[in-house]
């Protein structure tokens, strides 16, 4: 390992700071007349030369980390010249790492790529900028992958082709390609991307849809549903060309996109064999050599609850990765469209008692308990929202039907226009809120609450009334889970659902078992995280799992029954059914000491045991976590903002956060009222320290307060 160590840190030396030089080839001449003076030099081989050290000096990361600043910084820029982002060799280095871990499972270090791949790359970075490039080529290639051992000049002609004309995996070239794209685009595009939208995007999961809904669209009362996910399988190629040019105007950006869409797919595949019986005893399937892993048994499991909204993923021609991205530059004209939409519809109701300001960005009801809205009457704010996730929209509006109505026709006039897409009155139902709106396995209901409202009134009394309102209510759809269930062969039956064993996991131990379910409950208790029928919800998928093991370890243990099963493993079949071990009384004397194997119980068995739903505020301006970071970094860099920093430091003085809170909390003690102007004083030269906080200003007054106004003044300060 120390020598490894040492070659490596050797050879990174070499690449970095010394230039590349022939190397020294001993000829047969030597071992003759070794008491030459001078030693004879040869080129080692005749390939372009190495580009290893340039590559070692570049930093990729830098560079993307710069693009996304840059498209921060100025959203609105049209982007024309992206030639020498495509010139930089050490992003194509990076996307051949990324290519060659997804396709081989391991990650591949810079220093370890060999200079052949380099070379490689090299002229497929060359090919690509001088147009000779092509997709979905199969027989000739630039570079291909690590794993791939097939010598391609000579094979048979049968073999030649049956690659030619059925279907084949992308080749390894085109990801590489499609990942260099995708680098370079995805920054430019994401600055511009409405903050309506959330699939195929960093940073936005279904998770956030469902708190957005939660916080934002608690007011309205009939919601229309779209499904256009048929743009999904693919668009005109005029289209999509037409939706990238009207921010990139870089030639072989389009052109490398255009041929992408163009070039056909073949996809012919080949006549399947009549299946062989299967043996009653089937041995293992041992994994090639660089074959990656399966997906474990629960995150296979758990992807068969993936929602109707999450199903479907675009793979357009040869675009593979860059299809997700090209869906949203498409739709991001239907966004930009809604939001205009948003601005014209809303009309202020003085009235109503949330959205009655005329600006239109007052905040809705209480901003701590969001859900809620108060009783309003009958003369109510005309305001909408608009939500999209892929392929799938949600449209909220409040005021009367009909213009939920109106809002619809322009809505299948505009798709209709933009996108040749033919929409009807029953594609986008226009349903109430009391009927209950499916979206992402999550139903969205109002109800009828009588909540107590506590407020504190002048003289610092905290008055107590009853009121009235609504309350929206995201549920977890308990019909789906069980759908889902079903399908995945874990259950039969609706209205009394029946477990079933899960005979994939028949040749694991117990213990394995047990801890592939449990991961995959607790990854079911984290998709319902914000249901509001956490418990109820996880509960039911951990009896129907516990049923099925049961029934499974019943048929493996030959025990009969899930009651045996139970009796011997115990309810979270914690205790080991194999020869009965569980029932042994010196079970418990030899797991203490070490010598049993221990088995970890499943997870829920109780509804006390499953977490509560996450009710954690959401602001209204969210931003994914990197968004934030660029904005901050952003503004940091505007020397603005230093200019600012300094004359509030100057008319304000300098104070630490803690000496801040401090003084905040002080003055909340002493006289109830927060006090947001810092003010400074000059002490005399023998005092220690420049400023002093000024936070007894109002100290004689208090002093000569009576006691119950001290009280009164206390309960005021603590409900504040």
């Amino acid at each position: 390992m120390h020598h490894h160590r040492r070659f490596t840190h050797f050879f990174n030396l070499f690449c970095t700071k010394t230039p590349l030089r022939t190397l020294p080839t001993i000829t047969p001449s030597m071992h003759l007349h070794q008491h030459h003076r001078a030693l004879s030099f040869s080129p080692l081989h005749r390939h372009p030369p190495d580009p290893t050290p340039s590559l070692f000096k570049d930093d990729p990361i830098a560079f993307l980390s710069n693009s996304w600043v840059d498209n921060f910084r100025h959203p609105n820029a049209t982007v024309t010249n992206l030639s020498p982002s495509f010139r930089r060799l050490d992003l194509w280095l990076l996307a051949y790492q990324k290519v060659v871990a997804d396709d081989t499972g391991s990650y591949l270090p810079r220093s370890s790529v060999p200079s052949s791949a380099l070379n490689d790359l090299l002229s497929l970075r060359n090919a690509v900028l001088d147009r000779r490039f092509r997709w979905g080529q199969r027989l000739k290639f630039f570079i291909k992958s690590p794993k791939d051992t097939t010598d391609y000049e000579s094979l048979s002609k049968r073999k030649i082709k049956a690659i030619l004309t059925t279907t084949q995996p992308t080749p390894f070239q085109d990801k590489i390609v499609q990942e260099v794209l995708l680098m370079i685009l995805e920054p430019i595009y994401e600055a511009r991307f409405s903050s309506k939208s959330f699939a195929f995007r960093p940073g936005r999961t279904p998770h956030t849809v469902l708190r957005v809904i939660r916080r934002s669209f608690a007011g309205y009362l009939w919601y229309m549903k779209g499904d256009l996910s048929t743009l999904l399988d693919g668009m005109k190629v005029g289209m999509v060309v037409g939706a990238v040019m009207r921010d990139v105007r870089d030639k072989l950006v389009v052109d490398l996109i255009k041929d992408a869409l163009v070039t056909p797919v073949v996809k012919t595949e080949v006549e399947k064999p009549q299946k062989k019986k299967k043996r009653k005893y089937q041995k293992k399937r041992v994994l090639a050599e660089d074959e990656p892993k399966p997906d474990p048994y629960w995150l296979d499991t758990f992807f068969g609850f993936a929602p109707e909204e999450a199903e479907k993923v675009p793979n357009w021609g040869h675009c593979g990765i860059l299809s997700p991205l090209l869906v949203n530059v498409c739709l991001d004209e239907l966004d930009k469209w809604m939001e205009g939409k948003i601005k014209e519809f809303y009309v202020p109701s003085k009235s109503d008692v949330i959205w009655n300001s005329p600006e239109g960005e007052a905040e809705q009801g209480n901003t701590s308990w969001p859900e809620f809205v108060p009783t309003s009457g009958p003369d109510k704010t005309r305001k909408m929202d608009y939500i999209r996730y892929g392929g799938h929209i949600l449209v909220g509006v409040r005021g009367p039907r009909a213009d939920a109505a109106s809002l619809r026709k322009q809505l299948i006039e505009f798709c209709d226009q933009k996108y040749m897409l033919k929409l009807d009155n029953e594609s986008l139902p226009i349903e109430h809120i009391t009927k209950g709106i499916m979206f992402l396995d999550h139903v969205l209901c109002r109800r009828v609450v009588y909540p107590t409202l506590r407020y504190t009134a002048t003289g610092g009394k905290i008055i107590s009334e009853k009121g009235v309102g609504t309350l929206l209510s995201v549920t977890a759809s308990l019909k789906q889970c069980i759908k889902q269930f079903r399908k995945l062969n874990f259950l039969k039956g609706d209205r009394d659902p029946d477990p079933q064993p899960c005979f994939r996991m028949f040749h694991a131990t117990q213990a394995h078992t047990n801890a592939q379910m449990n991961k995959f409950l607790g990854t079911m208790a984290e998709w319902y995280r914000y249901a509001d029928n956490r418990k109820k919800i996880v509960n039911f998928c951990s009896y129907i799992v516990r049923g099925s093991l049961a029934k499974l370890y019943a048929a493996k243990y030959k025990l009969r029954s899930r009651a045996k099963v139970y009796k011997i493993g115990a309810r979270n079949l914690s205790r080991p059914l194999k020869e009965k071990k569980g029932q042994s009384p010196e079970y418990q004397n030899l797991l203490r000491m070490g010598l049993a194997e221990s088995i970890d119980g499943l997870k829920y068995t109780r509804l006390s045991l499953v977490p509560e739903a996450d009710y954690t505020p959401f602001p209204s301006n969210w931003r994914p976590d990197h968004e934030k970071s660029l904005l901050e970094y952003i503004k940091l860099e505007d020397p603005k903002t230093l200019e600012e920093q300094q004359s509030s430091i100057r008319e304000q003085g300098l104070v630490s956060p803690q000496d801040y809170i401090s003084m905040l909390v002080w003055n909340y003690k002493r006289s109830t009222l927060p006090r947001d102007q810092l003010s400074f004083v000059k002490s005399d030269e023998s005092t220690v320290g420049n400023q002093q906080l000024l936070v007894g200003s109002n100290q004689d007054e208090d002093d000569r307060k009576s006691n119950e106004e001290e009280n009164d003044e206390n309960m005021d300060a603590a409900q504040m």
